[in-house]
Formats: C-alpha cells, sequence, structure tokens
C-alpha cells in the first residue's frame, strides 16, 4: 500500500494499480471473505486513473498551447527532480522541464514556452493529486477491511 502512495508521485510506479493489488493480496489471506465487487469497482477505478494520468497532462500542455516537447520535458524534468539535491525538485524539475521542451521546439516563442509550461505543469499537478487521492482512498479501503477482519489476525 506504502508503495502505491509513493508510486503516485514517481513516474515509474502506477500508484494506484499498485494500491489495488494490496487490496486484492488482502483477499488471499484465510479467514476473510472475497468481496468481488469492491475488487470490481476498485479495479475499474484504478484502470481509469491510469487512463488519465497520460490523458490529463497532454491535454494541459495542448490546451495552453503546447507540443509533444513540452510533455516530454514534464516527464524528464520530473526524474531529474526526484534525484537532483534540491528542495521540492520533484515539482520544480516538472516545470522547468516543460519550459526546456517548448524551448528547445521554437526558442524564438518564449511566453508560448512559459504559457506551454505552465498548461504542462498543471496537467501534471492534476495527474499527481488525482494518483495520491485514489491511493490514499484504497489505503483507507485497506485499513477498514483489516479492521473488520481483526480476528483473522488477532
Amino acid at each position: 500500500m506504502f508503495v502505491g502512495i509513493i508510486g503516485s508521485i514517481l513516474p515509474a510506479l502506477p500508484g494506484p494499480p499498485i494500491s489495488w493489488v494490496g487490496i486484492l493480496l488482502l483477499y488471499f489471506c484465510n479467514g476473510i471473505e472475497t468481496n468481488y465487487w469492491l475488487l470490481g469497482i476498485t479495479l475499474i477505478i484504478a484502470i481509469v486513473i491510469g487512463i488519465l494520468d497520460y490523458i490529463i497532462p497532454a491535454k494541459g500542455t495542448k490546451y495552453f498551447g503546447g507540443s509533444k516537447y513540452g510533455i516530454w520535458g514534464t516527464n524528464i524534468g520530473l526524474v531529474i527532480g526526484i534525484f537532483a539535491p534540491i528542495p521540492f525538485g520533484f515539482i520544480i524539475g516538472p516545470f522547468v522541464g516543460a519550459l526546456v521542451g517548448e524551448l528547445i521546439y521554437n526558442f524564438q516563442e518564449k511566453e508560448r514556452a512559459l504559457k506551454a509550461a505552465t498548461g504542462s505543469f498543471l496537467g501534471f499537478l492534476a495527474g499527481t493529486f488525482m494518483k495520491v487521492f485514489v491511493s490514499l482512498l484504497f489505503f483507507g479501503l485497506f485499513l477498514v477491511l483489516v479492521w473488520q477482519n481483526k480476528s483473522v489476525w488477532f
């Protein structure tokens, strides 16, 4: 479950699907009755969030006039920002990456590049917020299920 929450922020790990696997593994424990409705609904939510995670940043970039360079710059900036020894690098990195990507695309239009980088960054923030929110909800659901079935462990 914690890997799913961390994966909601890191670009390499799909946070909500990993959190869903945590709920699924809980049902493999002896003595816990499987709730297929709960597993099905949470699986659909995890899949939809996974798909939206790719669509929202791209739409944000396109809405603000950006290009594929800005989208790639956001992702590369996020990876660099995670490992950079600066505070809040994972927040600053996507914006700077999108800006650099847009400037590589067209160096003459600096104002458009800044606007597109802002759109890409807002899309990244919206997607990250959505993934963290769903992963935290799945974690809360996990805790409720553990509490309801506490007689299995205690």
